[in-house]
């Protein structure tokens, strides 16, 4: 299916969108390159805590992991409104098995 029915598909409710959540979590935490950005925020809180600022160190780690936490949650309801507006991520999804695609007999949503 191409983007363009994809997208018409979607909106006139004739598709159902299943979203894989732990390929979805690991596909938007590779394309933000949230590993890159999340262990050096967590090695600062850590240091921090080491050399005394207990109080600030923590709150880092902890801002760190709610960060992660959100981006984990988020990313199926990401994932589906990224593909309905960028035609290479839908096919990058789709490659990935992230996005699970099922035709509906009835219309599941109106317009």
């Amino acid at each position: 299916m191409t983007h363009e029915e994809f997208v018409a598909a979607y909106e006139a409710g004739r598709i159902r969108v299943s979203v894989n959540r732990e390929r979805a979590s690991r596909f938007v935490s590779g394309h933000a390159l949230l590993p890159l950005v999340l262990l050096p925020v967590l090695g600062l809180g850590v240091g921090l805590a080491l050399v005394g600022y207990i109080i600030t160190g923590t709150l880092i780690f902890l801002a760190a992991l709610v960060l992660r936490f959100i981006v984990r949650r988020s990313s199926g309801g990401f994932i589906v409104w990224r593909a309905l507006q960028d035609a290479d991520f839908y096919r990058e999804a789709l490659a990935a098995e992230v996005l699970a695609l099922e035709e509906c007999s009835t219309p599941s949503r109106s317009s």
